[in-house]
């Protein structure tokens, strides 16, 4: 007896009903997608991009620079933010000043320096850091020779007393040479150069035009930063420089931004300046 044969196929019946009706497992159609890409139309992302119109990204109070349909609206500034903004009648900012006020005219001392068509700016003296060792010299001078004065008065050796009497007579002149050196020592700025005047008896002055400055820094130790004080550094386009190194100068940072002012604003010099003049006139006539 053969093997029946299988029943022949419907046509009008689908797979999935010859898969059943033979217990077939039915298989997915298709790779388990959709028909379309699986996004959004919008790709996920709002209109606005997720932020809003405030600076913390929420739909708050307006901001003050709001969108009108020509762009955006100017910013608008408080009372308090224009009280920041406002300046005396030198054109500085009030409040903490960066540079203190300049004299009218420079001293006997200087003036005889000064050509007729160069504008004075102002004159500076050392710190008095810069009399830090002979100071120093004198006090341990007074200290061990009065007790070897002393000493030696004891001993009955008047002349030994007398030489360090002497000795310490001649310190003093010493330090007083010094003292009137550091007075008449001046750093000097004008429209046109930078100079130093120093000497009592042998007067020496070094300067050097603006426009040959280069490259410029003051340096502060530690103790310059406490006390105020610092180092300039001119460098020239010369390789032969007559002023290239000052020590101890006092507020070098308000040195620094007038001698910078003066080498790049020079007109904002002059403005300020002749406002100043303006002022004072004015005040003068009432």
């Amino acid at each position: 007896m053969g093997r029946p044969s299988a029943p022949s196929p419907d046509p009008d019946e689908s797979d999935r009903d010859r898969w059943a009706r033979d217990d077939v497992p039915p298989v997915d159609e298709g790779p388990g997608f959709s028909t379309g890409p699986g996004y959004s139309p919008s790709a996920g992302y709002s209109d606005s991009a997720g932020f809003g119109d405030s600076a913390d990204y929420a739909h708050g109070e307006p901001t003050a620079r709001q969108r009108t349909a020509g762009g955006y609206t100017a910013t608008e500034i408080s009372e308090e933010e224009l009280a920041g903004l406002q300046v005396d009648a030198s054109g500085l900012p009030l409040g903490p000043r960066r540079v203190l006020p300049l004299e009218d005219e420079p001293t006997p001392l200087v003036s005889r320096y000064l050509f007729p068509t160069e504008r004075y700016r102002g004159e500076w003296k050392r710190h008095w850091i810069h009399l830090s060792t002979p100071l120093l010299v004198i006090i341990v001078a007074t200290f061990v020779l009065g007790y070897l004065s002393g000493f030696l008065f004891r001993q009955e050796a008047a002349g030994m007393t007398t030489a360090a009497i002497l000795v310490w007579v001649a310190i003093f002149g010493w330090v007083a040479w010094k003292v009137g050196d550091w007075y008449f020592d001046r750093f000097i700025l004008t429209n046109k150069r930078v100079m130093v005047v120093s000497g009592i008896i042998t007067r020496r002055v070094a300067m050097m035009p603006l426009l040959r400055v280069t490259d410029m820094k003051y340096e502060q130790s530690p103790l310059g930063r406490a006390l105020n004080y610092g180092t300039f550094v001119l460098e020239s386009a010369g390789q032969e420089q007559a002023l290239r190194e000052i020590k101890h100068l006092p507020n070098p940072n308000e040195l620094y931004l007038r001698v910078v002012e003066e080498m790049y604003e020079p007109q904002a010099v002059e403005a300020r300046l002749g406002k100043d003049a303006d002022e004072a006139r004015a005040d003068d006539g009432a």
